[in-house]
């Protein structure tokens, strides 16, 4: 667990399942999903579906839930691009659109980077958003992350084309 003032990082309990359902799987078109890859195709899940799927989300390293004074607003997790050369992916959901602007999501992030260079092995830590999401990308800055791809027009979403961007950030200049 980490905590920066009012917003604490932690992995998920059981108990948390059913506040977390609600934000990400209950409804078919979330307004998150407009900003989280709305490329890809969001489908709502029945509860008992969702449950189904607990042993990847409950006590996991790379998937927790964020928490501002104790109500859950989101998550951090991270997936291996290619493990064997520690190349890691980490991501973000803010589900509650009440939280977004408000510097909650580079709260958590800064928590959750530093939780990744503390408990692995890493040498960079990364993202990728899509050039329709400018808050994400305006995280990957404030975060000190370098643009570090760019593939232009290879994200097509409401008939329009977007670039797909690649962020990432070296252990060293995490500590600096």
């Amino acid at each position: 667990m980490y905590t920066d003032k009012d917003l604490t990082i932690r992995p998920v309990k059981e108990e948390d399942l059913h506040a977390l359902w609600t934000l990400t799987y209950k409804e078919e078109a979330p307004e998150w999903k407009q900003w989280d890859a709305p490329y890809y195709e969001h489908k709502a899940l029945s509860w008992e579906d969702y449950l189904q799927g607990k042993e990847k989300r409950v006590e996991q390293d790379d998937f927790w839930l964020i928490e501002v004074e104790g109500k859950i607003i989101g998550t951090v997790s991270y997936y291996w691009e290619h493990q064997p050369s520690q190349w890691l992916e980490m991501g973000i959901g803010i589900y509650n659109p009440q939280y977004w602007n408000g510097g909650y999501g580079t709260r958590a992030l800064r928590l959750w980077i530093t939780h990744l260079f503390n408990t692995l092995p890493l040498v960079r830590v990364g993202f990728t958003t899509w050039s329709g999401n400018q808050r994400m990308m305006k995280v990957g800055e404030k975060l000190g992350m370098t643009l570090e791809a760019r593939l232009r027009k290879c994200r097509y979403y409401n008939g329009q084309y977007y670039d797909s961007i690649r962020m990432g950030l070296l252990r060293k200049e995490w500590e600096l």
